[in-house]
């Protein structure tokens, strides 16, 4: 008999963007994976990868009404299903499966962070109702805490949140060897995107990826980019992402819509495969309010990007200010565009970051180390549990 795990999320979205390798070599490796999330636009794919789907609405916020609807529906699919292993990620999502899967008796609960909602944006008051919301969730509704941040990692274990040895710090990491492989990518077909969306052969091009929402910084970036280029005329930023529908903030959207018309602003939308955009790229931008440990930093220093991002958690693991990148305030839109115009005075800068974002990624963040940290636990908890390893 197969060991069972139960995947946990808010959205599809998260399934496929963060679990896709991790799910895949589990079912490699004889486990039965189960995806309970809101059914979205990427229910069929995770369907089609052999992943068991369970449809249940979780709202992305603390709503009393809806999330007790969620827990609910979540007992009723963990007593149906009766997983051996629950995995949960994302703030809300976590915590709902978290005391559900308690309330269900699901012998072990795995807690992957890929960012304490708690952060030091926050007010104080706001700061510590969160800390302790994880604290006190993680003490009596988790077995093991997995956290992509070592300052994560490092927080929960001074604050008392488990014993040392069940909190695991596993990073993150990206497919090196097929998709984000700088290497495989020609010039030729470089050329032919930027011919494609009329950018220059010279043009300097900044790009972002995420969701279209505030907490992202979009609209901080949009707002900075906007006045370098007034003095840069041969620059351009690529902007990837959209808003889903299932999206909790959906106020930036008529924001953005002002600068849809800017012939230097390009949106793609949602991208299924964005590796030649940030290959196309130079200096990828993340002016987000709040991380884990951003990936798609990563996936822009692996196909040769400099990067600027916000002084924040996670962002400030990655990028080594001066070295592979620059950090700026949090919501300082002039710092922002003071450092996008500190990079286009320097062109020589930006390549010597390129290289040093690019060696570090191959060095550090490499998707199969990730994986194999989160496959050893779970294969100490299969003889734990009397089964065969599989693993």
């Amino acid at each position: 008999m197969n060991k069972k795990i139960m995947q946990v999320t808010a959205i599809g979205m998260s399934q496929v963007k963060l679990l896709s390798a991790l799910n895949s070599t589990l079912m490699e490796e004889g486990y039965e994976v189960h995806s309970l999330c809101t059914a979205d636009e990427y229910e069929d794919e995770i369907r089609q990868s052999g992943v068991v789907f369970h449809n249940v609405n979780v709202a992305r916020s603390i709503n009393i009404t809806s999330n007790i609807k969620t827990l609910l529906s979540m007992i009723k699919v963990f007593k149906t299903v009766k997983p051996d292993i629950l995995h949960v990620h994302t703030p809300v999502a976590a915590l709902l499966g978290r005391i559900a899967g308690r309330l269900s008796g699901v012998p072990h609960i795995i807690y992957t962070a890929h960012g304490f909602y708690f952060h030091e944006g926050m007010s104080r008051y706001q700061y510590y109702f969160y800390y302790l919301l994880e604290k006190y969730a993680a003490r009596f509704c988790t077995d093991y805490i997995f956290t992509q941040s070592r300052e994560d990692c490092e927080l929960a274990v001074k604050g008392g949140f488990l014993r040392e040895e069940n909190c695991l710090h596993i990073s993150n990491g990206i497919d090196l060897d097929a998709r984000f492989n700088y290497n495989s990518v020609s010039q030729s077909a470089i050329n032919s995107l930027k011919k494609e969306l009329g950018i220059g052969k010279e043009t300097v091009v900044f790009s972002f990826l995420g969701r279209m929402v505030k907490e992202k910084g979009i609209l901080d970036l949009l707002e900075a980019f906007s006045s370098v280029n007034e003095i840069y005329p041969d620059t351009v930023l690529i902007c990837m992402g959209s808003m889903p529908d299932s999206e909790r903030d959906q106020t930036a959207g008529k924001e953005i819509e002002k600068y849809h018309d800017k012939q230097s602003i390009i949106f793609t939308g949602q991208l299924k495969s964005p590796e030649l955009y940030y290959a196309a790229s130079d200096v990828f931008v993340l002016p987000s309010y709040r991380e884990g440990m951003p990936r798609s930093i990563i996936e822009a220093m692996a196909m040769f990007n400099a990067v600027i991002a916000t002084n924040i958690r996670g962002a400030r693991e990655e990028v080594t200010h001066g070295e592979n990148g620059l950090l700026v305030p949090v919501g300082d839109t002039a710092e922002l565009a003071r450092a996008m115009s500190y990079l286009l005075d320097r062109p020589e800068l930006i390549e010597q970051m390129k290289e040093a974002g690019y060696a570090r990624t191959l060095e550090e963040y490499d998707e199969k180390k990730v994986v194999k940290k989160q496959l050893e636990v779970f294969g100490q908890l299969v003889e734990e549990d009397g089964y065969e390893t599989v693993i």
